[in-house]
């Protein structure tokens, strides 16, 4: 697996750019570069929570895949909108996405 995911503020300014790859997973965040075994180690360094990548996958592609102790809301999807909250293991987590065109 492969990819590349830029984070934005809520407005709009760039936070980080997080990209992966079987080989490797970096996170530069403008001032600095860390590398990080894997893809998992890498999210959770930039959004502070362990999140399901298959699932988000999924949900990117307006499937409600399950993952343990989260819950999705994909009702605005279509409108480039995805919400998800991780319930368990504490502390309780909130991811919102908003997909934005180049």
């Amino acid at each position: 697996m492969q990819g590349e995911l830029t984070l934005n503020s809520p407005l709009g300014n760039s936070l980080a750019v997080l990209r992966w790859s079987p080989q490797e997973a970096i996170l530069d965040s403008g001032n600095q570069i860390q590398r990080f075994a894997s893809v998992d180690e890498l999210i959770q360094k930039a959004t502070g929570a362990a999140v399901p990548l298959p699932a988000l996958f999924d949900w990117l592609r307006g499937k409600n895949t399950a993952a343990d102790g989260w819950s999705a809301d994909l009702s605005q999807q279509a409108d480039g909108r995805i919400s998800a909250s991780r319930s368990s293991p504490q502390p309780r987590t909130d991811l919102r996405i908003v997909l934005a065109t180049p």
